[in-house]
C-alpha cells in the first residue's frame, strides 16, 4: 500500500465511507486503500454518526440518500458538535440540480461530487482537502509560535519598573485570549467560522479591547469580531 504524499505511514488519515450501497462502498474502499488511505464504512447515517464520534476520521465521504439520518442532516450534526466540526466532508449525490448542490454546501460539505463519480476523482478530491488541512495546521503552529514570542516580549516590558501603566500595557496577538471567542457562522454561506487568533489592544489594562479573527470553513474569506461592539465584519 503506497503512503500518501507527505504523510507518515504510521499516521495515515482515516476516511469513513457512508453509503447504503455495498457495491459502491466496496469499489471506493479498494481504490482508496490502494492509494494509501485507511478506510472504514457505514451503511446508514445513524451508524455513520456513531463511528464519526468514536473513531474521529479525518474525512467523511457520505451519500445524501441514507436510512435513518440522511446525508444533509449528517453534515449538520457533524458541524454542530465541537468535537467533530473540523472533520472534512465530501458529499456524493446523484442529484445534480443546483439547489441540491447548494443545499449540501450549506449543510457543511467541503466538497460536493455528482454521481457517477470515478474512484480516481474522489481520491484526488480527498488528497486536495487533506493537503489544505495540513497547510492550515502548519500556519496555525506558526501563529502560535509568534503569539508565544509576543507574550514573552510583553511580559518582559511589563516587568520594567520605569514604564508607565499606559506605556506598559501589552498589545499583542494570541490564540489564548482572556475572553473566549464566540461560536460564529459565516454570514454569507452559513458554514462554521474557524477561529484563528485574537488581537489584544486598547489604551490600558483597564480599557483593553479584544478582536477575534476567523476564517470561513468554505471560501468566503476572513472575518473580524470585536468584543466591545459585538459586531462581525469581513476583512478579506
Amino acid at each position: 500500500m503506497a503512503a500518501l504524499p507527505g504523510t507518515n505511514p504510521s499516521t495515515v488519515p482515516l476516511i469513513l465511507l457512508v453509503d447504503r450501497d455495498f457495491e459502491t462502498r466496496s469499489l471506493y474502499r479498494h481504490s482508496l486503500m490502494s492509494s494509501g488511505w485507511r478506510v472504514d464504512e457505514a451503511d446508514d447515517g445513524r451508524d455513520g454518526l456513531v463511528k464519526i464520534i468514536e473513531r474521529h476520521p479525518a474525512l467523511v465521504v457520505t451519500e445524501t440518500r441514507l436510512p435513518f439520518i440522511d446525508g444533509y442532516e449528517l453534515c449538520h450534526l457533524i458541524r454542530r458538535d465541537p468535537e467533530t466540526r473540523d472533520v472534512q466532508i465530501v458529499v456524493l449525490t446523484a442529484e445534480a440540480f443546483p439547489a441540491s448542490l447548494e443545499r449540501a454546501r450549506r449543510a457543511g460539505a467541503d466538497a460536493v461530487l455528482v454521481k457517477p463519480c470515478l474512484p480516481d476523482e474522489l481520491d484526488r478530491e480527498l488528497k486536495r482537502l487533506h493537503k489544505m488541512s495540513r497547510d492550515l495546521g502548519t500556519r496555525s503552529e506558526a501563529m502560535r509560535a509568534r503569539a508565544s514570542a509576543q507574550l514573552s516580549r510583553a511580559a518582559e516590558l511589563l516587568a520594567r519598573p520605569h514604564r508607565t501603566l499606559v506605556r506598559a500595557h501589552a498589545r499583542f496577538e494570541t490564540v489564548a485570549p482572556p475572553n473566549p471567542p464566540p461560536e460564529l457562522r459565516c454570514p454569507t454561506c452559513d458554514r462554521p467560522l474557524i477561529y484563528e487568533r485574537s488581537n489584544i489592544g486598547g489604551v490600558s489594562d483597564r480599557h483593553s479591547e479584544q478582536w477575534d479573527y476567523f476564517t470561513c470553513a468554505g471560501t468566503c474569506g476572513a472575518f473580524q469580531y470585536r468584543h466591545r461592539t459585538r459586531k462581525l465584519k469581513k476583512v478579506s
